[in-house]
């Protein structure tokens, strides 16, 4: 259905969706653009970056947002166009080129992000299909003046980098491969009322370490595909916002969850739910001593309950995942089992504290029942801590599809 606007222009009844999300982090020094497009505090120069993304649920129209929360300068974005990959696949260069489109921000082909600042860009007559692979390609003339950028390194993506501008290139030959994502930070869908999107915020079991590079088997991949097959939840997107190092008190590899919980969950297009699996670093990366180990298990569970009432205060549905095991793993386990001790302490509250709209009790999908303290070694990539893509397909299939059918919330919610 359509609803006539005053200038006489039709509009499509529906709403903007999130179907892709990476969450946005200060570049470190080794997942910097290589040489020569990162130099002198010049980042990317008359170079064209292509990456592709795998959306989640599809819809009538697209559009991209650029972030640049972390830059040093203003982000000058000359040239963007959307296109589909040669074969459907993530991580090549080519594309179809009868498939190009130009994105423009407000009818210009450019636009200058400010510092911190993000940028949408108009909606474009792109319907990628559900589960699909997007190729979009940037070429900044001036490049970023500063060693400051934002990315999200942990990609499992392969991107390309040419010199020169070649926007709407079928094909990039000779160009430089980077397992990395740039400047990108999502891509939303306008969809029919019914779609709503979850977001998923983790840390590197999350944003897939151990998972096959374009593969995309990361367990938010694996949970969309399970959902996309029954037809009472084909109409959810599962947006990943995890990063490896993350941490839900204090800021490591990217800011801790309270600090980006507004901007990665909250302010995100049509999040009807948040999956919460983090804190494992925080255990790790505390002192393994029973005082330290108290005071981090505190801590998080004070700080998960600050993220369910923040969450329910917009009409967010929060489901906490169980902490999976860390036994063997040679920085978080410790030989008097004090950090083991935070873990079940942490999910001992998760499971009967009843703060949580549900728990995903990922623990007993991975643990080994022989040894509860340890990964199932089917499942281990072999750190100990992070899990292979079987181990992440087991904790997809964990996740019970009923929680995200769209129900009324009930009376009082949000009442905390």
């Amino acid at each position: 259905m359509t609803e006539p606007r005053r200038d006489g222009v039709f509009r499509a009844e529906g709403r903007w969706v999130a179907t892709w999300t990476a969450m946005p982090q200060l570049t470190e020094p080794d997942n910097m653009p290589p040489w020569p497009f990162a130099r002198d505090d010049l980042v990317l120069a008359d170079a064209t970056l292509r990456q592709t993304v795998r959306v989640s649920v599809g819809g009538r129209r697209t559009r991209l947002r650029f972030s640049n929360a972390f830059g040093g300068a203003a982000l000058p974005i000359t040239k963007v166009t959307v296109a589909l990959p040669v074969g459907g696949r993530a991580g090549v260069s080519a594309i179809r080129p009868e498939t190009v489109r130009p994105v423009t921000f407000h009818g210009r082909p450019s636009v200058t992000v400010p510092v911190g600042a993000q940028a949408v860009s108009d909606p474009l007559t792109v319907e990628p299909a559900p589960g699909s692979n997007l190729t979009v390609t940037v070429h900044l003339a001036d490049g970023q003046r500063s060693a400051s950028i934002t990315s999200h390194p942990g990609s499992r993506t392969t991107s390309f980098l040419l010199a020169g501008d070649h926007a709407d290139a079928a094909d990039l030959p000779g160009a430089t491969a980077v397992d990395h994502w740039y400047f990108l930070s999502g891509v939303e869908v306008w969809a029919e009322p019914p779609v709503a999107a979850v977001a998923v915020v983790g840390d590197s079991l999350t944003d897939g370490r151990g998972s096959t590079t374009n593969g995309n088997d990361r367990w938010p991949d694996r949970l969309f595909d399970r959902l996309q097959s029954r037809r009472a939840t084909s109409g959810v997107a599962v947006v990943n916002q995890g990063a490896g190092g993350n941490r839900v008190l204090n800021d490591g590899l990217g800011p801790n969850v309270l600090a980006r919980l507004d901007r990665d969950v909250l302010a995100q297009s049509g999040v009807a739910w948040l999956v919460l699996f983090e804190g494992v670093n925080d255990i790790g990366t505390a002192e393994a001593s029973p005082a330290a180990q108290k005071q981090v298990t505190d801590e998080l569970i004070f700080a998960y309950d600050q993220i369910v009432t923040r969450a329910h205060a917009r009409g967010v549905r929060v489901y906490g995942a169980t902490l999976t095991p860390f036994g063997g793993n040679a920085s978080y386990d410790d030989a008097r089992g004090y950090r083991e001790a935070a873990r079940q302490a942490v999910n001992r509250w998760i499971r009967t504290g009843r703060r949580f709209d549900a728990v995903i009790d990922f623990d007993r999908a991975a643990r080994d029942p022989a040894d509860p303290r340890r990964l199932l070694a089917a499942y281990d990539v072999g750190d100990h801590l992070h899990l292979n893509p079987a181990g992440y397909h087991a904790l997809a299939d964990a996740v019970p599809a009923h929680l995200f059918r769209r129900e009324p919330l009930p009376p009082g919610f949000g009442f905390d």
